[in-house]
């Protein structure tokens, strides 16, 4: 394998990518991409494909291939020239360029495009660029694929809630007699009645720059979605600093529930690839009592769309900012079904669960490999 060294602008051509507000994006398929991915879409291109986008402020170090048309945003560079090089392993050097562009600086403020331009990068032949990326983009399809999985289970068991308990065609409802507005056996209940924990937790002394690369996790608002648990910027402390907030420890089967702030409301269930974890302030542990009611059901309850609307609307009656308390918390009421259907509903909900963890361990492992791979590749040490 021959390798030439040269400047990266020597291999592809970035440029800064384009306004385009909220409010004048039209409805279409065309993805819209910023620093972090894409973000929205829209009716017109411009951009082809393929692409490769990263941030050129914001999330940096982040590097998106494209394989359709696409619209970059004034946040993102692009490529407009791959010069011959195959847009696969453009992507992956610039990933490469980039990782070891932030490690040379401490504090980032923002990606200059000429500077990238000017790096030193060593870059072989096209038949071996093909290799290359040939073998980064297994383990990716893999990881996308595996994505996918995921979301179609998410899905599945948010239909399945839906059709049981908003639509109320659950297994017999044919014979359900209502009593009080509510099928034989349902009752209204607050859930500091059915949980023997609700609680936040607190952020570390000395923050941010007492975490970690690894150790025990700390799980913040922005790892918590709806029906998803992100691993996305994980923080990690120490054992003195874990011992510390040993009443905050997560749980299997915890419910997390973000409590402050543009992602309030926001609820899944704790990963258990992660545990035992702790929480910070922006985050509460709701710990249903199984004697009581199936954490499964509690989970998608709260994630509904009625009771969703509910917790905000509770969120926006805070005097300085969105907030969601203990005591409201406490005195939310969900609807519980009878003991039959909320097990049948657990039992499907946790095979669902626990094949999207699965999936998501998976992903840890692909990931680490190709990451592991990924330098040796690109700079020759591994021949293909």
């Amino acid at each position: 394998m021959k390798w030439r060294a040269c400047r990266l602008g020597d291999v592809l051509t970035l440029k800064r990518g384009h306004d385009l507000p909220s409010d004048s994006r039209r409805d279409g398929e065309v993805p819209v991409v910023s620093s972090s991915g894409i973000t929205g879409y829209h009716s017109e291109a411009k951009a082809e494909a393929p692409g490769v986008v990263t941030g050129r402020y914001g999330t940096l170090g982040e590097v998106f291939y494209l394989e359709r048309d696409y619209w970059p945003l004034n946040t993102a560079l692009y490529v407009v020239d791959f010069k011959g090089t195959h847009p696969k392993f453009a992507a992956y050097l610039l990933k490469v360029v980039l990782r070891d562009y932030q490690s040379d600086k401490a504090a980032v403020p923002g990606v200059d495009r000429n500077v990238l331009h000017e790096l030193k990068v060593r870059c072989p032949e096209r038949e071996s660029q093909e290799a290359i990326a040939s073998i980064l983009s297994a383990y990716d399809d893999l990881i996308e694929n595996n994505r996918r999985r995921m979301a179609l289970l998410e899905e599945s068991a948010r239909l399945l809630y839906r059709e049981w308990f908003d639509r109320l065609r659950f297994p017999g409802h044919e014979h359900a007699r209502i009593v009080g507005g509510l099928p034989e056996g349902w009752r209204r209940m607050p859930l500091g009645e059915i949980t023997t924990k609700i609680g936040s937790g607190a952020t570390p002394r000395g923050g941010e720059a007492s975490y970690f690369s690894e150790g025990i996790p700390l799980i913040r608002s922005l790892n918590v979605y709806d029906d998803r648990f992100d691993d996305e910027g994980l923080a990690f402390i120490g054992e003195d600093q874990a011992a510390a907030l040993a009443n905050v420890t997560v749980e299997s089967r915890d419910i997390l529930l973000n409590i402050t702030g543009a992602s309030v409301a926001r609820c899944c269930m704790a990963p258990e690839r992660y545990l035992p974890a702790r929480v910070n302030q922006h985050v509460m542990i709701i710990r249903v009592d199984a004697a009581e009611a199936s954490p499964f059901f509690v989970h998608a309850a709260i994630n509904s769309d009625e009771r969703k609307r509910q917790l905000l609307s509770y969120a926006q009656k805070g005097s300085t900012r969105e907030a969601l308390t203990k005591e409201m918390m406490a005195a939310f009421e969900i609807t519980l079904p009878s003991s039959t259907i909320m097990q049948q509903f657990g039992e499907s909900a946790a095979t669902s669960f626990l094949q999207r963890e699965n999936l998501a361990l998976q992903n840890q492992k692909l990931k680490a490999a190709r990451d592991l791979l990924l330098p040796r590749l690109m700079s020759g040490e591994i021949t293909v």
